[in-house]
């Protein structure tokens, strides 16, 4: 297996989703590979899990500027994994958002008027891997554009 052959194809606007796993890294490689260059737009948009968002809002006031310093882990690894690797002509935005994943990536495609979504089929650990299984499982039968579900096995063979 090698790399989703995207040549020709002209995405304008690529709605790329994040839980900042190995796949999702990944991931980020074919949806710079979508992108036609020049005018082209990559959002980045990782969303915490309502879940998750409710049980750190506690323990955030309890142990202090834990809410700062999550910000900026989120922030270093755009920084690092995702920003040096995005083209030059290429937008490049971010969008963090906390609530249901699947739901608040569908309605993204729709703010963001997303041409292709790009997302990762596992992300960390068993139950994440069940829980991105399912969110991306939701997003491919309801997007309302075309969704590329990049397995890790595709840098992996080459």
């Amino acid at each position: 297996m090698s790399d989703i052959d995207l040549s020709g194809v002209n995405y304008q606007k690529i709605l790329f989703c994040t839980d900042f796993s190995e796949n999702a890294h990944i991931a980020f490689k074919q949806a710079v590979k979508a992108t036609s260059s020049q005018g082209s737009e990559i959002c980045l948009l990782h969303v915490i899990p309502e879940p998750d968002a409710q049980f750190w809002k506690g323990y955030i006031y309890e142990v202090g500027d834990m809410d700062s310093k999550a910000h900026n882990d989120i922030d270093k690894a755009i920084l690092e994994q995702y920003q040096p690797l995005v083209p030059e002509g290429v937008s490049f935005r971010v969008e963090v958002k906390i609530g249901e994943v699947a739901r608040s990536i569908l309605n993204c495609i729709g703010e963001y008027g997303a041409d292709l979504v790009v997302i990762g089929r596992q992300g960390h650990g068993a139950i994440t891997s069940w829980l991105l299984g399912n969110v991306t499982e939701k997003v491919v039968r309801k997007a309302v554009c075309p969704v590329l579900v990049v397995p890790m096995k595709i840098e992996k063979s080459e």
